[in-house]
């Protein structure tokens, strides 16, 4: 049987003045029909950035008010908010947590990973960085490049406003972890590149463009468009298991999503695999294939700075017309399948490579086992 329908929570951050509430804003009024609850954290008794956003949520809003989110609020509780805006009736596509800008952006991402709630599934971290000032925060907040380090996607926002708008980009690029980096102003980024819109509306929840060009600039390399890049694959022949592991383990720097199925033939034959991937993190959900008797792998693939023809021709190689299968192919995907009835998220790093830390609770606690001299602690705390 499929899982149920799962509902990404993406994690957006930054520090204060980053733009995010300006992005969250931008989010809900391109989405292309597609429904966004948010949780919005505000860092004071006055939840300014929660009025900002109530008017176009509505119901679909939790405001959490005077406190820091990762401070405040425990894995469990944060599971009572993703319950409430996962219910059916609300027919929610996508949750978007906008942390205060004094949020620990790790502690977040693990309460996520942490979540218990089997309707919901990680979505990645959204790193906002103002251009105009990085210098002056990184000066007086050096955190941010563990912060960038951490990241999925980074926007660096108000880039019409940085008189070295190149050098920023550059810089946070030489910061970043394989993260996708596209440049933005006033928060306007394609919604595709966090979430699936809706189709229905005219654009599907493309910009349009007027949206697209910036006004500031006459050359092409201005253009909002030109921050990420797509490739979609369709291969009527069944993909090897292991060529498509080796593909995605080495997943260059930049490629922020995928997401669609796949085929992987005599190693499955009643099952598809649903892909979803965002930044490091990566799950398979098999499911039965239709009544049609189609069988097609479709994948999108998004990113910024990928080389989509490389990575077409990559994933060309992944296929496989043989007609028996290895006993031991599928080793690589099944450990990466969703187990409905085992959520060990708290005990895995989304930020560890090694998906045996998944089942291995002692490495997620223990500095030197995973790597970060920084992690310490219960994940949900």
């Amino acid at each position: 049987m499929p899982l149920p329908r799962q509902i990404p929570v993406v994690v957006l951050a930054g520090f204060l003045g980053s733009g995010k509430t300006t992005l969250l804003n931008h989010l809900l009024h391109r989405s292309g029909g597609s429904r966004i609850g948010a949780i919005v954290n505000d860092f004071g008794a006055i939840e300014i950035d929660a009025m900002a956003v109530a008017g176009a949520l509505g119901d679909s809003t939790v405001s959490l008010g005077n406190g820091c989110l990762c401070c405040a609020v425990d894995a469990g509780e944060l599971d009572l908010y993703l319950e409430r805006l996962a219910r059916p009736s609300l027919g929610i596509d996508v949750v978007v947590i906008e942390a205060s800008g004094l949020a620990e952006p790790r502690e977040l991402v693990r309460m996520v990973l942490a979540s218990e709630h089997p309707g919901i599934v990680y979505g990645g971290l959204v790193e906002v960085v103002d251009a105009a000032e990085f210098d002056d925060t990184r000066a007086r907040h050096p955190e941010i490049d563990r912060h960038l380090g951490l990241a999925d996607l980074v926007v660096v926002n108000k880039i019409d406003r940085a008189p070295d708008g190149d050098r920023v980009l550059r810089l946070v690029r030489s910061l970043v972890d394989r993260a996708a980096v596209v440049p933005a102003s006033y928060g306007r980024i394609d919604p595709e590149l966090l979430f699936d819109c809706r189709p229905g509306d005219e654009r599907i929840g493309q910009l349009s463009f007027d949206d697209l060009h910036d006004h500031s600039a006459d050359d092409h390399a201005g253009h909002l468009h030109t921050g990420y890049d797509s490739l979609s694959f369709v291969s009527e022949v069944p993909l090897d298991p292991r060529r498509l592991m080796e593909f995605l383990d080495s997943r260059p720097e930049g490629l922020y999503r995928i997401k669609g199925y796949v085929d992987f033939g005599p190693y499955d034959t009643r099952n598809r695999y649903a892909v979803h991937a965002v930044g490091r993190f990566l799950r398979f959900y098999p499911e039965p294939w239709g009544a049609d008797g189609e069988r097609l792998t479709q994948l999108v693939l998004i990113g910024s700075g990928i080389d989509a023809p490389a990575l077409g021709k990559e994933l060309e190689a992944c296929r496989s017309d043989a007609p028996h299968a290895d006993e031991h192919g599928m080793w690589g995907v099944l450990r990466y399948v969703q187990d409905p009835e085992a959520r060990n998220s708290a005990a895995w790093d989304p930020y560890d490579d090694d998906p045996e830390a998944f089942d291995d609770p002692e490495a997620f606690d223990d500095p030197e086992a995973s790597g970060d001299t920084e992690a310490s602690g219960d994940p949900s705390a």
